[in-house]
């Protein structure tokens, strides 16, 4: 596969999106590199709203300076390079760095893809401004999530927009449908997005509770008799059990609307099949493994060794031209 970008940026790129990287690599040319873009777009600003230094207020004025200057309202490049140097991850940090030439990237393409990509990061940025300011508290406190509606709300902005940016692509790119189908088709992608999205909010509970954060709604978890607070205990998992696996269901149920949009795709589309199929079959295991294991303990890290993953590409590269392989696959 040739370069998506140059050299530096394709090398950022593949340090930031970890395994997310083998499905942005196989798509197909035509939307390849915009949706890659918007995986640099979005990962800057998470990256931005996610750092463990500077203050809160300082993380949401650069997140508001970096949203101006992504959507063409401000010429100001925003200053990130102290941010940047808070970051563990040596390919965060040379993101940060690299903001004015990774925006200047959108420009690359159409008006219409432009304003696809901006409306996209315009919603993620929207729902990580009001993460920071949710969550905007002391250091020894624990701020929650209130309600499921909040809970969807914020899974819908930072990853079920992107389902639906991923299907504008490939429908103004790849292939039509009737406008019925298409309209199912940006559901079932919506509801692709919620669900690795819901994956990393119930992989990563005691991640968050260390930055004072707890995406678990704080109504749900008082119907249990649960605190935010009580997440920290690893002890309090068979009381947590129940309401966890509530949330396993339901993004269980939107992984089998991923698998449904995936077979929506034309066959003949195999790199597009192919770069859905990855992340949703990591996903199903994924959860299997939270099922298994007691999320609450941080020094229990869940996640899907490199060996399997290499075994997992091999199996969809092995399945995806053949309708009935990739399907068996898919409903493992």
């Amino acid at each position: 596969m040739s370069g998506i970008f140059n050299s530096d940026l394709d090398s950022i790129l593949e340090g930031t999106s970890r395994s997310f990287y083998l499905s942005l690599k196989e798509l197909p040319k035509a939307i390849r590199p915009q949706v890659s873009l918007l995986y640099m777009l979005a990962r800057t600003s998470d990256t931005i709203a996610d750092s463990e230094g500077g203050e809160p207020k300082e993380l949401l004025e650069a997140l508001e300076s970096y949203d101006d200057f992504a959507q063409g309202r401000s010429e100001e490049i925003p200053e990130l390079s102290s941010i940047s140097e808070f970051q563990s991850n040596k390919s965060e940090g040379l993101l940060l760095k690299s903001v004015e030439t990774v925006v200047s990237r959108i420009g690359a393409f159409s008006e219409s893809d432009q304003d696809a990509i901006r409306t996209c990061l315009g919603i993620i940025i929207g729902g990580q401004i009001l993460d920071l300011k949710r969550f905007s508290i002391g250091e020894e406190e624990i701020s929650s999530i209130e309600e499921n509606e909040e809970l969807d709300d914020y899974a819908y902005r930072v990853a079920g927009s992107v389902g639906e940016f991923w299907t504008r692509m490939s429908l103004a790119h790849l292939f039509k449908l009737e406008t019925e189908k298409e309209t199912d088709l940006f559901e079932k992608g919506v509801r692709f997005g919620k669900a690795l999205q819901m994956i990393n909010i119930l992989r990563d509970i005691p991640a968050d509770l260390e930055l004072g954060r707890c995406y678990i709604p704080r109504k749900s978890l008082g119907e249990h008799g649960l605190t935010p607070r009580d997440l920290l205990d690893k002890s309090n998992m068979d009381s947590f059990r129940l309401l966890y696996d509530e949330y396993l269901d339901l993004t269980s149920q939107y992984l089998d609307s991923a698998v449904q949009y995936i077979e929506m795709i034309p066959h003949s589309q195999f790199r597009l099949r192919g770069s859905c199929m990855l992340p949703v079959i990591i996903g199903k295991r994924t959860v299997s493994l939270l099922r298994e294991r007691n999320v609450l303990d941080r020094k229990d890290i869940i996640k899907i060794k490199r060996s399997e993953i290499k075994d997992l590409v091999k199996k969809v590269i092995m399945t995806v031209p053949f309708k009935g392989s990739s399907q068996r696959l898919l409903r493992e």
